[in-house]
């Protein structure tokens, strides 16, 4: 479970890097965690959106820790299972934060599909693994 939290980490850090690109490409406007932090502090700070998106990379991590080897196994269950931690996130937490349903369309869509869909291959570990 320890290395799942810390691939999640990773692969927050990951995401990080493509949202970065896309909002220099002028493809993103503001990310979730970026809304949460100016929602919830009043204020926007880079460092303090980095951390909650840090920590929810490792909570979410751990969590696909949880599912058995086999189901983790599956070349497809990562990103799946990531692409399902955004529309879970958009649909359930932020209404409970307080935030609004803001999904975003066109691009930025794609964008936050693309990178919660890497996140998802960084859990998955894609590499050789030894057959029995």
């Amino acid at each position: 479970m320890i290395h799942a939290l810390f691939r999640g980490v990773v692969g927050a850090l990951a995401m990080t890097g493509v949202r970065e690109f896309a909002k220099h490409a002028g493809l993103v406007r503001e990310d979730p965690p970026q809304r949460l932090t100016r929602k919830k502090a009043g204020r926007r700070s880079r460092i303090i959106s980095q951390l909650v998106h840090l920590a929810m990379g490792g909570a979410f991590g751990a969590a696909y820790g949880l599912p058995p080897e086999p189901v983790r196994m599956k070349p497809w269950s990562g990103p799946v299972y990531g692409v399902l931690v955004w529309i879970g996130f958009d649909a359930v937490a932020a209404p409970l934060l307080g935030l609004e349903r803001n999904w975003p369309k066109g691009k930025e869509r794609a964008v936050f599909v693309a990178d919660h869909a890497l996140f998802g291959l960084v859990l998955s570990e894609l590499r050789a693994r030894p057959r029995e």
